[in-house]
């Protein structure tokens, strides 16, 4: 059967699109730099260029949901720049309010995902390692498009992240999945810690969504649309 097809923008290594998949999504990544890392099918191209150039031309009408993680607002600067034609780093500019104004001329259900601390978004879903039992705090906050889900709860923490704070240094059930100094996981640990293992590159795992995340929310999308998508038998 036929699976329902999602976008993935700014799609950098594919955690976010490898969560979808698993969910039950056939997934189509955009990123502006090369990554050989992606698992699906993947266009190289500015983001938004691409989604302007599909709203324009009715190829969008193919997708049944489209996932974004743009970079955060302008000033903040990043280890990891998915949409910056210098490849990893340097400063960004504002792009999540443009995607969101794209995203909502598609007519389409979305999400859209922000890092805590950077560019506002409406907090629909706030997900964290520990609901899924991996070795990474890792909030996220997802606003979403066109359709709603309950929350989950968020469950308390079960002890502190491991490495150095302000010259201390800490252990936990925990690995600090960003940066590369202060006692940082090898990337081993990393993989292990996140569920991904398609990539050994240190600033693609630093920067990647843990694709239970987007599992999850795949699924939820999913379960509530099952009268409108068809062929979803694919998606068990």
């Amino acid at each position: 059967m036929t699976r329902p097809l999602l976008l993935d923008l700014f799609c950098c290594a594919g955690g976010a699109g490898t969560g979808y998949h698993r969910a039950g999504f056939e997934v189509h990544g955009v990123d502006i730099t090369d990554r050989p890392n992606y698992p699906f099918r993947m266009h190289r191209a500015d983001a938004l260029e691409h989604l302007a150039h599909l709203i324009a031309s009715g190829g969008v009408a193919r997708y049944a949901m489209v996932h974004a993680s743009p970079p955060c607002q302008h000033g903040c600067a990043l280890t990891v720049g998915t949409n910056h034609s210098r490849g990893w780093g340097g400063t960004h500019a504002d792009l999540v309010a443009p995607t969101r104004d794209l995203l909502e001329q598609t007519g389409l259900p979305y999400v859209i995902e922000q890092p805590n601390g950077r560019a506002k978004i409406r907090k629909d879903l706030t997900l964290c390692g520990e609901m899924f039992g991996l070795g990474v705090i890792r909030h996220r906050n997802f606003e979403l498009g066109g359709w709603t889900t309950p929350r989950p709860a968020h469950l308390p923490h079960r002890g502190r992240v491991s490495g150095w704070r302000h010259g201390e240094k800490h252990t936990g059930p925990y690995v600090a999945a960003y940066g590369s100094g202060g006692g940082k996981p090898s990337v081993s640990e990393l993989q292990q810690a996140m569920g991904i293992t398609w990539t050994n590159v240190r600033n693609e795992l630093t920067e990647a969504i843990p694709p239970a995340y987007t599992h999850w929310i795949g699924r939820a999308f999913l379960t509530a649309r099952t009268d409108t998508l068809p062929d979803l038998g694919a998606a068990a």
